[in-house]
């Protein structure tokens, strides 16, 4: 049996990291079986979903590459099937009309409230055989059995068995055709031969209502692996303060898609007490039985540490192509500048974001002025003909860092200071910061025209 799982989001908002998560493990699942990865928009519930939040799911799964192998499928141009198995449940005395109005079923609702009983649909149109109410629009309900259990073993939380008469006789079709949810997943599950359905432990609950549906229609079940969810540092359920934003915000933030997918791993799976692992190393060591029955914590910090991680090892001119966009936002000019793949060489290592590196980034491409503060610091009157020396030396030597360097010991050597006394002017000047990489490798890549003309627009600010 080839293996086959799906992703099944409703297209009602952006794709946030719970359903990317649940994406991943079902794609990487697929991955590690050689089977087949499907992705479904479950798009029925007309009033919510929108054409721009099923883009937003599309963009997310191409930049985070998780690639299915078919679709995606929309249940809305499958709306003659649902019908189709509809009418083979009436006829087999498995699903009827049910012409309760809402006012009805509001009223029998607060009725069992009011006597301590679970809300719960009492089955009254079952096996009526009074005339229905001219002009309603029946819905069509499953005929649940009445006794019983309901047994299926999750791969994540064991065995699970749900009485019968704990369940009601839950919709299939409503009044204007459209399927609800319990009933056109179960469909697109058999008719797409999925065979392992994993997802969020939100749906553990709908679990035993499909699997009687699909029962009633003879199909082989699936095997049922129910994630559990994500919570924020704090315990509590996740929201956009603590993490819970569209894929597409982190890519914007500036983490890289392989390092948000390694922490979307081991968010609730481990593989021993590896921390950074490739897709192909994921796939390899994926395994439903190592994901945690507890609900994982989203940690920021542990997320930018991973992200660190990746921009270390990562592609020079593949980070320059991503630090570009930012910097142009931030009005730096690249022509005339320092070639940025070298700029991202020598700060990659020093930040956790590709914002953050694209920030550290600007003084290369547009002199920042110092504030007062560090002016009164470092600009002092020991420090100016020091800095007013080596400006005659910058206009002669050869440019490059091993010789930039080498004149900045000769200086501290000739003016009995140590090197600190010379960098942090320095840096001051034609950074406007003191937190840089070494200063001779950032005067090297400024250039030699770049370098002294900062550190002649700052001359005034020496005192005397």
């Amino acid at each position: 049996m080839k293996v086959r799982t799906r992703f099944a989001p409703s297209p009602t908002g952006y794709l946030h990291i719970g359903g990317a998560r649940t994406a991943l493990f079902s794609w990487a699942y697929a991955r590690k079986h050689g089977g087949d990865f499907i992705l479904r928009i479950e798009d029925t519930d007309l009033e919510r979903s929108t054409q721009q939040s099923i883009q937003a799911i599309l963009d997310g799964m191409e930049w985070l590459g998780l690639d299915y192998d078919e679709g995606p499928f929309y249940q809305m141009q499958r709306l003659a099937r649902y019908h189709e198995v509809a009418e083979r449940l009436l006829q087999n005395n498995q699903a009827y009309y049910c012409y309760a109005s809402k006012e009805e079923l509001e009223q029998m609702r607060e009725q069992q409230l009011a006597a301590g009983l679970k809300p719960r649909y009492d089955g009254r149109w079952r096996d009526s055989k009074k005339t229905p109410p001219a002009g309603v629009k029946p819905v069509i309900r499953f005929k649940n059995p009445l006794d019983g259990y309901v047994s299926f073993n999750d791969q994540i939380k064991g065995k699970i068995t749900v009485a019968n008469n704990e369940l009601d006789d839950l919709v299939l079709l409503r009044g204007d055709g459209v399927p609800t949810y319990n009933f056109s997943v179960v469909i697109d599950d058999l008719d797409m031969n999925i065979t392992h359905v994993i997802r969020g432990d939100d749906h553990v609950n709908n679990t035993p209502r499909q699997i009687n549906i699909l029962k009633a229609l003879g199909a082989t079940l699936p095997e049922y692996a129910h994630v559990p969810m994500i919570l924020g540092a704090n315990g509590e359920r996740l929201s956009k303060r603590h993490g819970a934003v569209s894929v597409m915000q982190y890519r914007d933030d500036g983490y890289l898609p392989e390092a948000l997918l390694n922490y979307l791993a081991r968010l609730g799976w481990s593989h021993g007490d590896e921390e950074i692992f490739s897709r192909e190393q994921l796939v390899e060591w994926f395994d439903l039985s190592a994901i945690s029955r507890s609900p994982a914590k989203f940690n920021p910090e542990k997320l930018h540490w991973i992200n660190q991680q990746y921009l270390k090892t990562a592609d020079n001119a593949r980070l320059a192509d991503l630090v570009a966009p930012f910097l142009a936002k931030d009005n730096c000019p690249l022509n005339g500048g320092p070639d940025l793949a070298q700029v991202v060489d020598l700060l990659k290592e020093r930040v956790n974001t590709i914002e953050e590196l694209a920030d550290a980034a600007v003084y290369f491409y547009r002199p920042l002025e110092p504030t007062e503060e560090l002016k009164a610091q470092h600009l002092t009157a020991d420090a100016k003909p020091i800095v007013t020396g080596l400006m005659e030396t910058f206009k002669q030597i050869e440019w490059t860092r091993e010789v930039i360097h080498q004149e900045i010991k000769n200086a501290a050597k000739t003016h009995d200071v140590k090197l600190p006394k010379i960098a942090m002017p320095l840096r001051v000047m034609v950074t406007g910061e003191v937190h840089t990489p070494s200063i001779d490798a950032v005067l090297a890549l400024l250039g030699r025209d770049e370098t002294l003309a900062r550190m002649n627009n700052q001359l005034g600010n020496f005192p005397g």
